[in-house]
């Protein structure tokens, strides 16, 4: 509601603040309510249709969003988004069963959570203006100084406090440092892409479509994942979950090697197959990669273990949107000074931050020799129906959790 009665863009960025915090609440907390309430045949059942639904939403959104844009006006977005969460509040009370594990320490590692913010907000902040900025004037270096001096004061905390935010010891586990790299790079270039193909799409000098054309032409993608997501599974029992996710990092890399080659003249068929290829290959990665981040720990380190794999992915999509749109921005504004069209300008942006994402797979064909190699178990059929249900998160697998003593609370609970 506030975002749609803002006037300015201070109250649009304030209510997305406020829609990222409810959002992480909701994501965690949800899922280990869902899987701590069904066992067995039902919790999987339960999974799959949490991941069913999460892909029509990826599916539907910027097709529904762009059609009420293009109708209604941006404010319409949030206004029937309003009227969904609170028809969503009586439903929670009503409907959700609660779920506490009174064994769990209730201290809250507030120091950490705001080292992260300093890690992070600086960094994104100084990614996204470094061009305009300048790349060694004070601003910049000032951010990315604070983003150290928050890293170092990170680690420092972590050691010491009571129930950290990032059990350091995990770290020194290669396989799962791996895996939650290649979740990292996976998911940071898919929402790159799609930023970029926003911009591209509706821009009036080159496909000039509007929002809701632009929704539409971004459905191959989520249909492509939304059609493999259920193949994961007998894939990675066919070839191994290392070659599942090298593959899935090779196809990618391929995609964007084909749009590097954009040219101002392209039509819209001409994209249509490298992003289906995008998400062909984003995936095969991710699926694998989300298993193995929790089949590589012991028992008791299993929430853990998922909490580090989805904070690569918001981390991954925060990132690595800002440095493709630096990206983006820079070349176009070079291209454009140097006398190039406006439409020539924004091809060669579009073509250098394919470029950008294509190195970025590469490496991610480098981690992928890297995870599976010494995996102390194979993932589980709970394990692989959760990563197969979705590419948003990576669900806590409940019946692998072993209870501490005195604890009353369904594992499921105990959510990374």
């Amino acid at each position: 509601m506030l975002i749609a009665l803002s006037q300015e863009g201070l109250g649009v960025i304030a209510g997305r603040c406020i829609q990222g915090a409810a959002g992480a609440t909701i994501l965690a907390c949800g899922m280990s309510l869902l899987s701590a309430s069904n066992t067995g045949k039902a919790q999987l059942r339960a999974v799959t249709l949490w991941g069913a639904a999460s892909a029509v939403g990826a599916a539907a959104g910027p097709l529904v969003g762009g059609l009420l844009a293009s109708t209604l006006g941006w404010q319409g977005l949030f206004w029937i988004d309003a009227v969904i969460a609170v028809a969503c509040v009586p439903v929670t009370l009503f409907a959700v069963k609660e779920s506490s594990d009174p064994t769990r320490s209730r201290s809250i590692d507030f120091a950490g959570t705001v080292l992260i913010a300093l890690i992070l907000a600086p960094l994104i902040f100084a990614l996204t203006n470094g061009s305009a900025w300048g790349w060694v004037s004070l601003p910049t270096i000032g951010c990315f100084a604070i983003t150290v001096l928050a890293t170092f004061g990170f680690f420092m905390v972590e050691r010491r406090v009571k129930a950290p935010l990032l059990d350091l010891a995990l770290l020194r586990n290669w396989v799962l440092v791996g895996a939650t790299l290649s979740i990292l790079l996976g998911s940071g270039t898919v929402n790159a892409i799609m930023y970029v193909v926003s911009l591209y799409f509706q821009n009036q000098a080159v496909l000039d479509m509007d929002a809701f054309q632009a929704g539409l032409a971004t459905l191959p993608i989520a249909a492509a994942a939304v059609v493999l997501s259920p193949l994961i599974t007998p894939v990675v029992g066919k070839i191994g979950a290392r070659t599942t996710i090298a593959v899935g990092f090779i196809i990618m890399s391929v995609a964007f090697a084909a749009l590097a080659f954009v040219q101002e003249s392209w039509a819209y068929g001409m994209f249509v197959l490298p992003l289906v290829g995008v998400a062909a290959g984003m995936s095969l990665q991710n699926g694998p990669c989300s298993s193995l981040s929790t089949a590589c720990v012991e028992p008791r380190e299993v929430g853990a273990a998922s909490g580090i794999s989805n904070m690569a992915r918001y981390v991954g999509a925060a990132v690595m949107t800002a440095i493709v749109a630096s990206v983006y921005g820079s070349v176009t504004a070079n291209q454009i000074a140097v006398g190039a069209s406006e439409s020539a300008a924004l091809a060669t942006a579009f073509s250098w931050s394919s470029i950008a994402m294509g190195i970025w797979c590469v490496l991610g064909i480098a981690l992928a020799l890297l995870v599976a190699r010494q995996v102390t178990r194979k993932p589980g059929e709970f394990e692989y129906a959760a990563a197969a249900a979705s590419t948003s998160h990576t669900l806590t697998p409940p019946e692998r959790i072993e209870p501490e003593a005195g604890a009353t609370a369904p594992a499921g609970a105990r959510q990374g």
